[in-house]
Order: C-alpha cells, then sequence, then structure tokens
C-alpha cells in the first residue's frame, strides 16, 4: 500500500508498507504472511490452517457453528486446528484490515512444548480456535518479528528467532493448553485432534462415525458429544463443509473443473455437489469457475 495515515498505529504502518495489494502477502520468512483488505467483506466460508494471527488495524469475525469469534487490535486469534468456519471482514479504503498471521509448525511447536516440561496452566478449556487478549509480551513479540521483515538480513539472522519469541508467548497464553494438546496427545480434546487430522489427509474417503470413534477409542456417543463441542458440527456436516472448502480451492487455484473437483474430494454425485456447493457458497461451482475464469484473463 503506498498511502499511510497518520493514525495508523506502529503495527500497522509496517504491514502497510510490506503490502502491495489486496489479500495474503508471503514474506521473506516461511511460514509467516501478511493480511491487508480494503472494503469490507461479507461473511464467507474459510479454512485456516493452524496459526497465530495478530489484527493491526479493522476488525474480523469468525463464526463457528454457535460460536461467534471476534479479534480486533488488542487481541490474537489462535487456530490449532483447520476448521471450515465462516468469516466477514471489516475494512475500508480509507482503514483498510491490516494483521500479520504465523503458520503453526509441527516440529517448532513439539520442540517448544518439550523444552517448556510441564507448566502451570489455566483452567480456560482448550477450544481449536479461539480470540486471546494481547499480552505486553506478545505486542513485543510481534512488534520484533514484523521490524526484522522489513529487513533481509535480519530475516536471515534473527527471522527464526522472531517465530520462536511469538509462538512462545502463544504457549504463556489462554489458549498454550490447546497447543499443548497438539503435542502431549492426551485427553478428549488430543484425540479428536487425532480423528481431524486423519480427515484432512483423507477427506475424499468414505468414513463411518464408528470408525472415528473407534480411532478415538470412544463410544460412538462420546465421540459424537466431544466432536461436536469441538468442530460446532457434526462429522457428517464437518466432514461437507471440508470436502466443499476443498472443492472450492480445486476450482479456483489448481484449474479443475466442476466434474474433477467433485470426484477429487469423494462426492460421487455431481449434481448433488453442485447442490451442497450452492447452499453453503451461495453460488454454483460453475458460476464460481467463470468468475475464476474471468478474472484471469
Amino acid at each position: 500500500m503506498s498511502t499511510l495515515l497518520p493514525t495508523y498505529p506502529p503495527l500497522a504502518r509496517i504491514i502497510a508498507t510490506l503490502t502491495k495489494a489486496d489479500g495474503i502477502t508471503q514474506t521473506r520468512l516461511s511460514g509467516v504472511s501478511l493480511l491487508c483488505l480494503g472494503r469490507h467483506q461479507a461473511r464467507t466460508p474459510l479454512l485456516y490452517e493452524p496459526s497465530l494471527t495478530v489484527i493491526a488495524l479493522g476488525r474480523k469475525v469468525g463464526y463457528l457453528g454457535d460460536r461467534e469469534i471476534h479479534y480486533n487490535p488488542g487481541q490474537y486469534l489462535v487456530q490449532t486446528l483447520p476448521l471450515p468456519f465462516e468469516c466477514e471482514t471489516y475494512g475500508s479504503p480509507e482503514a483498510p484490515l491490516l494483521g500479520i498471521s504465523v503458520k503453526l509448525d509441527p516440529a517448532l511447536l513439539s520442540e517448544m512444548v518439550m523444552a517448556m516440561g510441564d507448566i502451570s496452566a489455566p483452567t480456560i478449556s482448550p477450544k481449536p480456535m479461539a480470540s486471546v487478549a494481547m499480552t505486553s509480551g506478545m505486542q513485543e513479540a510481534v512488534d520484533r518479528l514484523a521490524v526484522t521483515l522489513t529487513c533481509a538480513t535480519e530475516c536471515a539472522i534473527m527471522g527464526a528467532a522472531r517465530i520462536r519469541e511469538v509462538v512462545f508467548e502463544a504457549l504463556k497464553g489462554e489458549q498454550g493448553p490447546a497447543l499443548r494438546a497438539l503435542v502431549n496427545g492426551q485427553g478428549h480434546y488430543s484425540r479428536i485432534v487425532q480423528v481431524l487430522s486423519r480427515l484432512h489427509v483423507s477427506f475424499a474417503d468414505e468414513f463411518k462415525v464408528e470408525q472415528l470413534a473407534q480411532q478415538a477409542s470412544m463410544s460412538v456417543s462420546t465421540f459424537h458429544h466431544y466432536f461436536k463441542q469441538i468442530t460446532r458440527a457434526s462429522p457428517a456436516q464437518y466432514l461437507k463443509r471440508l470436502r466443499l472448502i476443498k472443492a472450492q480451492q480445486l476450482l479456483s487455484q489448481q484449474g479443475h473443473n466442476v466434474n474433477q473437483a467433485a470426484l477429487a474430494v469423494g462426492y460421487r454425485s455431481v449434481p448433488q455437489f453442485s447442490r451442497d456447493y450452492k447452499r453453503y457458497f451461495g453460488e454454483s461451482p460453475l458460476q464460481h469457475r467463470r468468475q475464476e475464469q474471468m478474472l484471469q484473463g
């Protein structure tokens, strides 16, 4: 972005200098990206990868089942699972949404959790997606990371350390237990996480609830209860939303036609796929593909 407003806070100013257009901007550091949107975006189905997201200007509202998750300046989003959800973004040309996202690398997370050992954890239940109040430690860590992004030499020498700082602050925060549960493999939350990981790798396969419950070492009724508590959807609803978002990515990013996308994500009936797609996204997959083709020229 070329125009900086004098009212921009420092973090937003740095992000604005590093973003050239609306959308996601990859940075010099792998796993660190910048967000920019100079307009309002209505509630839209999305799939975020596990990450930490800090909003410097503007705001977002996530909708996960019956939960509303507000993340604004002064908060950061902890996303421990790649959950299908819906998101509304508030930005404008004068005050765009500006943010920074740090992907949660499983190897780094595991290393840091093991190094930290057992620590006194807050009593708040782990959630796969939650907005957390910004602490002074997290704000300082994100500020240092942002400054590092402006310099190639600093990125090469200090980049990994800056990312570790941000992840460390998240591990100490309210949703630290949710992050540690990804590594420790204990409790109902962790067992559901393992099932979700399987679904994300093999989303095109057919699954029976009994098989998933068995993997989680739970009865079917107990599995249903904890699965819905965590994802705010039944296993069938979750898998359908996951398949549809994956299909949207195939149509948008990989040039699949409608039939190819439907089959790739596990649908046996293309008409059923088209009906489900339109119900979820508000437009048919054919309409979506044509729009993508027009944008590409």
